[in-house]
């Protein structure tokens, strides 16, 4: 009976470690197969001949793969790497998107707030009508000279910045939430409306209810110095990427931060490969220990404005439908940054992309790489 009994257990324990070893083997497979349709679109895209350099993160299957291309610095010959600092550019949005909802999981302001009840001095006839909401999801009508070409050459004060909005009026048929118009200045009139709702600035507030809670410690806004260059500790910016034009030429010193607006929390956030692979993590399969910040990640991505049957509009999110699929994305870039971010909630799998160079293709993943990755996903689930 005993020896019976030994057999049975030996048999159960070789079934049970054969089946480990199958589901590892079929975990290998999927990720060399993920290795592979995600070298084979961004290798040619990041060349010797390409200026500066290129980091993707992309999660799939609860793990983060990393691949690194080309330079952070050419002169310097170094190399970019998961850990190497990149300008997010407007993927910043996405983290100011993030403290409005959480926010409203918290009862602490309203999508339906005008913005005066927060700013008293805006007080025009156009801006005194629009909301936290519409701010977020781009539907204010907002549309300042600092949003579209012919770029200003002057910087605008605090006061300055106000004084237009107060002033603005919208071309005929624009009306607070009735369309979507993409705008820079909606977010830097938010970023004031946050500051002025929790009376401290838009970095502190982003460190400390997100990065701090997600466990991001390369993910920052930093201050603006008067070479418009962040103001970081040296072995801090050591890590920064120089940026450079789509041609090659260098624009800027590392840590270069660009903007219209002349006073504290205008510049641009920071981050790294692997730092952004925690908020894919965190998006996707709601890795947060906080239950409201979960759900404010989650209230972000909701589409809240239809543009037409392939595009719709979230809380700093874009969802562009495919066929097959819906991603869910933010694409950033400056004349010297690239930077991109995109989601399949559905099969809770993610991409990053981050360029030191301005113009970088980011949609050979929105229309390439997630896509491709749908189908994989699916056929192995299947």
């Amino acid at each position: 009976m005993r020896q019976w009994l030994f057999v049975r257990i030996a048999a159960v324990l070789l079934a049970v470690g054969a089946s480990v070893l199958t589901g590892a083997r079929a975990d290998s497979d999927m990720d060399a197969q993920i290795r592979d349709i995600v070298t084979a679109e961004l290798a040619p895209t990041a060349t010797a001949s390409d200026p500066g350099g290129l980091a993707a993160a992309v999660y799939a299957g609860g793990r983060v793969a990393f691949f690194n291309y080309g330079f952070a610095d050419t002169a310097a010959k170094r190399p970019v790497t998961s850990d190497t600092l990149f300008n997010l550019a407007s993927l910043r949005k996405l983290f100011e998107a993030t403290l409005v909802a959480l926010g409203t999981e918290r009862g602490e302001l309203r999508l339906d707030d005008p913005v005066g009840k927060y700013l008293p001095e805006l007080h025009g006839s156009y801006i005194s009508r629009v909301t936290v909401g519409e701010l977020v999801n781009h539907t204010s009508g907002l549309l300042l000279p600092t949003d579209h070409p012919p770029w200003p050459n002057e910087a605008f004060s605090r006061d300055q910045f106000i004084a237009m909005l107060n002033a603005w009026m919208p071309p005929e048929g624009v009306q607070p939430g009735k369309q979507r118009i993409y705008s820079h200045a909606g977010y830097v009139l938010l970023q004031l409306v946050l500051e002025q709702r929790y009376r401290m600035p838009i970095a502190t507030l982003i460190e400390s209810r997100i990065l701090k809670p997600l466990g991001m410690t390369s993910t920052f806004i930093p201050d603006r110095g008067e070479d418009n260059r962040a103001a970081m500790a040296p072995e801090i910016m050591q890590r920064m990427v120089q940026g450079y034009s789509h041609d090659g030429t260098a624009i800027g010193s590392p840590g270069n931060q660009q903007s219209y607006y002349d006073f504290p929390g205008t510049g641009q956030m920071f981050s790294s490969a692997r730092d952004l692979g925690i908020l894919l993590r965190a998006c996707l399969d709601g890795a947060v220990i906080d239950p409201e910040l979960r759900a404010a990640l989650q209230v972000t991505m909701r589409e809240s404005f239809r543009v037409d049957a392939t595009f719709g509009q979230a809380m700093a999110w874009e969802h562009v439908r495919l066929d097959g699929v819906t991603v869910i994305d933010k694409p950033g870039g400056l004349n010297n940054a690239s930077a991109y971010i995109g989601l399949v909630p559905a099969r809770r799998f993610g991409i990053v992309l981050l360029a030191n160079r301005g113009d970088y293709p980011h949609e050979i993943a929105r229309y390439g790489i997630l896509p491709a990755l749908a189908n994989l996903i699916k056929t192995q689930i299947h």
